[in-house]
């Protein structure tokens, strides 16, 4: 694989990780905020799935560049 090639999918990778993280956030301030699974909100859930999602929107990105950068490529 070329490098430009490696570094276009890895970019792919990296912004679907933070989008994904946004999308799990907004979900979880949904069912925290709304009636999307029960009358009242949730708040339970749903701030777990803001923790979550913010987890997966800051640090996962974080922790693939880390492990491309010690695999060498």
């Amino acid at each position: 694989m070329r490098d430009e090639e490696l570094w276009k999918q890895r970019f792919l990778i990296f912004t679907l990780v933070r989008v994904g993280g946004l999308l799990i956030f907004m979900l979880g301030l949904g069912i925290a905020f709304s009636d999307l699974l029960r009358p009242g909100g949730w708040k339970l859930v749903g701030g777990l799935l803001v923790v979550f999602g913010v987890i997966d929107a800051v640090v996962a990105p974080r922790i693939l560049k880390r492990s491309w950068e010690r695999s060498g490529n």
